[in-house]
């Protein structure tokens, strides 16, 4: 997506020789000021193309492909308890009549985003990092801040006026990804990216809406400090979304404590610790049964099968799929559930998909399990693609396995897609399939001690500067007696 530029609601165009040229310019200029509306949020004019009750409609049909392909993390409580907070604080938005919806998905990655229209989402994973509800607070917050202030909407406003669609990056997630003139259903939306000043006014908004309902604002600067610290250990991957591609947490968090230290928290604003440490004990920090990588081999105990990736590839396990790229992203190997009756009609489905054309059908077997394969060309806005799609059933589901390359890059993949391809097997090692979740439990500190030794005592099953991440602690800071903290136990692989 090209860089976006300061977007007058109407300016000056320049004027063109030619005749058509020139009613273009005037029809520029017509449709920016009947876009030019004022933000609900910030009061200053923008560009919008869609009235609110298309922003709503959009939001709501992604937040149910949503719900569908990532899912949601299965405890009700801890899900009224998010929406809760989240309600409260979009009860006090410049848009408070909007159908606002706050739910935790069951995703590993540490992240938060917003749909248009009011359709919020935190992961599960993020959950565990916070220590207090006013944490929670600010990126909800924030992420409602996004939605008043229509951060997203002005985007496809721009893509919309400008023809400049919604180019994405990978292609198979959900078949290929189709969107329409102003954009498309679903999970198309979460590639679009917020700019710098976005997420400055996200942030700014999220501050007054805490105020508003008398959370402790100095949690914001916690939250920052978090992924600061996050970055540093994991890497810049570790960072969420909203928080890697645009001003850094710690610039954020020195902006932020700015704006704290011209308007302090009062004394009595909420931080709501013991109270939100109380929600998330016993929540799953990781779960190992929805799939797992040794190195290059990934392994679902749940779903009983296995899978080789190439070695050196970059790969990842969603609740959808998972995938591997080459080292320099010039062709993808993606494993996914498929549906149909018959690997067969399931095969003749996909090559039936729209800029699909496929080539002959082939059975075969892989490690005993019945198979049908077949080689496809595929036309997108990245260019043309050619691939082998190969879908067989196993344990009574539908797998489909694709692996492919741009056109010219393909035939140079082929044997490495075909050996990856030819490892899916059943999984039966007894001591795999009976892995668990590993849980966040909340232990009190008898005596004063660092993280580690409470790490040791309770048998964690995570190390010392995980934990001291989990409970915003320095490495090596000692624990007060009688303080609640965070372990994480059970989960434990196999060795093999």
């Amino acid at each position: 997506m090209p860089k976006k530029a300061s977007l007058p609601c109407v300016g000056d165009l320049r004027t063109h020789r030619s005749v058509r040229a020139t009613a273009l310019a005037t029809a520029c200029v017509a449709a920016l000021a009947t876009a030019c509306v004022t933000n609900p949020a910030t009061g200053g004019s923008m560009l919008s193309l869609v009235s609110e009750s298309q922003e709503i409609q959009m939001g709501r049909e992604a937040a149910t492909q949503i719900d569908a392909t990532i899912g949601l993390y299965d405890d009700p409580a801890l899900q009224a308890y998010v929406f809760g907070v989240g309600g409260r604080l979009a009860a006090s938005s410049e848009r408070p009549h909007l159908p606002w919806t706050f739910k935790i998905v069951d995703d590993p990655q540490v992240n938060a985003f917003a749909l248009p229209g009011g359709f919020l989402y935190v992961t599960r994973a993020i959950l565990a990092y916070f220590n207090s509800e006013a944490e929670l607070a600010s990126v909800l917050g924030h992420e409602i801040g996004h939605v008043t202030a229509r951060h997203t909407v002005q985007q496809i406003s721009r893509q919309q006026l400008f023809g400049l669609g919604l180019g994405v990056g990978s292609i198979f997630v959900d078949e290929i990804r189709q969107f329409g003139d102003v954009i498309g259903s679903g999970l198309g939306l979460l590639f679009l990216k917020y700019s710098r000043d976005d997420e400055r006014q996200a942030d700014d908004l999220g501050l007054r809406y805490m105020r508003r309902e008398s959370y402790a604002v100095e949690a914001m600067v916690d939250m920052f400090t978090l992924l600061e610290q996050k970055a540093e250990v994991e890497g810049a991957s570790a960072l969420p979304t909203w928080a890697s591609t645009h001003p850094s947490p710690a610039d954020r968090r020195e902006r932020t404590l700015a704006a704290i230290a011209e308007s302090p928290s009062a004394p009595d604003a909420v931080f709501g610790r013991d109270r939100y440490l109380e929600r998330i004990d016993g929540m799953i920090f990781s779960n190992p049964r929805e799939g797992y990588f040794e190195g290059s081999l990934f392994l679902h105990p749940e779903l009983e099968f296995q899978i080789e990736f190439p070695v050196g590839w970059r790969t990842q396990n969603t609740r959808s799929s998972v995938f591997g790229a080459s080292p320099n992203q010039e062709a993808v190997i993606q494993l996914s559930l498929a549906e149909g009756r018959s690997p067969e009609r399931a095969l003749r489905d996909f090559l039936a998909g729209e800029g699909i054309r496929g080539g002959d059908v082939s059975r075969t077997t892989i490690n005993g399990l019945a198979a049908v394969a077949a080689e496809f060309g595929a036309s997108t806005q990245q260019g043309a693609l050619r691939g082998l799609a190969v879908f067989l059933s196993h344990g009574g589901r539908l797998y489909r396995l694709l692996g492919y390359a741009s056109a010219g890059q393909f035939r140079s993949f082929e044997s490495t897609i075909e050996r990856s391809f030819s490892t899916f097997d059943g999984l039966t090692d007894p001591r795999v399939l009976a892995v668990q979740p590993a849980r966040v439990k909340l232990v009190t500190v008898d005596r004063a001690m660092p993280i580690g030794e409470v790490g040791r005592q309770h048998t964690a099953s995570v190390d010392a500067a995980t934990l001291a991440l989990l409970n915003g602690l320095a490495p090596g800071q000692r624990i007060p007696a009688g303080t609640s903290v965070k372990v994480v136990i059970g989960g434990e692989l196999p060795r093999r």
